[in-house]
């Protein structure tokens, strides 16, 4: 955790100054956007979903040649 403490005489916008810098020198802040955007696992329920959605997709391209509709 980051401590800044006022100094005699400090105005509040340098304290605010010397807060950000020492947020930005300590790399807290990095590392809190690049967690912004990570994802999380897939569950066991949802990589079956995904699986049986991709089988499905395979046997009616296979259906469609087939028949002659794409090649």
């Amino acid at each position: 955790m980051i401590e800044v403490k006022k100094k005699e005489g400090e105005t509040i916008g340098n304290l605010i100054r010397r807060f950000s810098q020492k947020i930005k020198e300590s790399g807290v802040l990095m590392r809190a956007r690049s967690n912004k955007f990570k994802n999380r696992p897939l569950s066991d329920l949802n990589k079956k979903k995904i699986a049986i959605i991709r089988i499905n997709r395979k046997k009616r391209l296979e259906y469609l040649k087939k028949l002659g509709k794409i090649e």
